[in-house]
């Protein structure tokens, strides 16, 4: 069998297994995530109920990396679903600054995302909430059962843990399938009303399509030698974005310097990193009124002239040059839909330019000084007493 042109053993050869089966595993995890949702659907719509008729309800969607990315993607599509007041704030700014975003006072849903549940961040997050707001609740959302974030909802009344489907616990460095998985599963038990099988069915057979007839192309693409690359989007799309620099800088271990922003936001300044060895991707958004801005900035960025390349990653095939990307079936989708074939299209990229690269993309740094699980982070206790000590956190998670 073969995983974005290669076969098993070619993989297995180039540290590349798992990145690769991760990858292309995305379509059939999501009906998999769909069918988890199904069974804890109950529990889920119950705990809901009971935290989102608290009066002046916050809600903050919080995790580290990746995970705190689904949260960026997450908020605009929340806010505007719910009419509620939706956040998204890492667990790396809530643990070092915690009075700078946490208000004592306003009863609050963190939900945290986690890929292993057991990074340093993710579970002080979690303490320091419960330690400095009079009335939070806790959903995690998470891929690993045996995490300690998934333990602790385990023994707290005010917390529900869900989990994704077992192989969504990425084995690879980078996460992949964990990413998408989690940011439909969130859609899934916030929105439930938004979704149904069959559509779900329909994103699936447009993802894999997108797998089968773009990874040829993009190969192609991570051969032309860019050592700078740029990732645009609007909305959430601009935390889809960040994630997809994010997924290039790992695996190629940083040798590609990968930027992201706003189409907006890159002419206040980020513009002047364009020259010939970068690469352009600007996320089109499906919102009517969003586009007229995305368009406007892929418009001027071509007129310009000095970028080596600019693609439109879009849903819409009217405006594309030859060189940009269409996810055929995807016209008329929510902006939220349109993460996921995105997301995959820069998951491949990196893939191919890691490899091109001579790295390995399991596991990309060769230092050793990134790591899976982050590790090395001291949490330092909250001092709200003189009784807190560096031993709270052990206390919490049974450690």
């Amino acid at each position: 069998m073969k995983h974005l042109g290669f076969t098993e053993s070619s993989l297995e050869a180039l540290s590349a297994t798992w990145t690769a089966r991760e990858i292309c595993q995305q379509p059939q995890a999501w009906l998999r995530t769909f069918d988890a949702y199904r069974e804890s659907k109950n529990r889920a719509r119950d705990f809901l109920e009971n935290v989102l008729e608290k009066r002046n309800l916050r809600i903050i969607l919080t995790g580290a990396g990746t995970s705190a990315f689904i949260g960026g993607c997450m908020a605009p599509f929340l806010t505007e679903s719910l009419q509620r007041r939706v956040e998204s704030i890492p667990t790396t700014d809530i643990v070092s600054n915690p009075r700078g975003y946490l208000e004592p006072g306003t009863p609050t849903l963190m939900v945290s995302f986690a890929r292993s549940g057991n990074s340093p961040e993710s579970m002080a997050a979690v303490s320091v909430a419960d330690q400095i707001l009079e009335n939070c609740y806790h959903l995690v959302i998470t891929c690993n059962r045996e995490g300690g974030l998934f333990r602790y909802c385990g023994s707290s009344p005010r917390a529900l843990a869900l989990l994704t489907p077992e192989e969504t616990n990425d084995r690879s460095f980078a996460m992949t399938s964990s990413f998408t998985s989690m940011l439909l599963l969130t859609g899934l038990v916030f929105c439930p009303d938004h979704f149904e099988r069959n559509g779900l069915d329909n994103m699936g057979r447009i993802a894999a399509d997108f797998i089968l007839t773009q990874q040829a192309p993009l190969q192609t693409l991570s051969q032309q030698g860019y050592d700078r690359v740029v990732f645009l989007g609007s909305g959430g799309l601009g935390a889809l974005a960040r994630e997809s620099a994010l997924k290039l800088l790992e695996l190629t271990d940083g040798e590609v310097v990968a930027l992201h922003d706003s189409p907006l936001g890159f002419r206040h300044g980020p513009k002047t990193v364009i020259n010939d060895k970068t690469l352009v991707f600007v996320f089109i958004s499906n919102d009517p009124y969003t586009r007229k801005y995305d368009m406007d900035l892929l418009s001027e960025l071509r007129r310009d002239g000095e970028a080596g390349k600019v693609i439109a990653l879009s849903a819409e095939d009217k405006r594309l040059t030859a060189d940009d990307i269409a996810v055929e079936g995807a016209s008329g989708l929510p902006d939220f839909m349109l993460y996921f074939p995105y997301i995959i299209c820069a998951q491949i990229y990196a893939f191919y330019r890691a490899l091109v690269l001579k790295k390995k993309p399991d596991n990309p740094s060769a230092t050793g000084t990134v790591n899976r699980v982050v590790q090395g982070v001291t949490i330092y206790p909250v001092s709200l007493n003189e009784t807190a000590t560096e031993e709270s956190l052990a206390d919490v998670f049974g450690r």
